[in-house]
């Protein structure tokens, strides 16, 4: 009788074999967070605290993981919530007293830069980067402020 390859075997074949993949997370269907902002510095309206309900989309590269997948993505979700329903600033700006007196420290993100949508889009790459599994090779963000301003690292 000849000898077959078990499950475990095939499937673990199969799963080096594939290569590397690309998930995309929020390609029809925009993840939205709501979001404040400010941007230090600015002529215009920017300068002044405001909000945006930003939508977000992700490309995660690698090989597959033994679960079948690139990357879980609830653990890419889970990273960009942290920015939902907070306020992001910049480091030195005023209102970040005013956000420690009124007990609503935990609704503020402090970044180095301004955080304009070209400066989310590179921060939420780099935490990914850095958070998810080593199998990951390249991570793709897509930041959309509003219908005409979009920014991609």
């Amino acid at each position: 009788m000849a000898q077959g390859i078990s499950d475990v075997e095939k499937e673990n074949t199969l799963l080096s074999e594939a290569g590397e993949r690309t998930l995309r997370i929020g390609e029809d269907k925009p993840i939205r967070i709501s979001t404040g902002h400010r941007i230090l510095h600015h002529d215009g309206a920017c300068s002044r605290p405001h909000g945006h309900n930003f939508e977000i989309t992700v490309e995660v590269t690698g090989t597959l993981t033994e679960e079948g997948w690139v990357v879980d993505k609830g653990v890419v979700t889970d990273i960009i919530d942290e920015w939902d329903h907070r306020f992001i600033v910049q480091k030195g700006d005023p209102l970040i007293p005013a956000f420690k007196e009124a007990g609503d420290e935990d609704g503020l993100v402090v970044i180095e830069e301004p955080p304009t949508s070209e400066v989310l889009s590179v921060l939420l790459e780099k935490q990914l980067e850095e958070r998810l599994s080593d199998n990951v090779s390249e991570v793709k963000a897509t930041v959309r402020e509003t219908g005409e301003l979009c920014a991609t690292y």
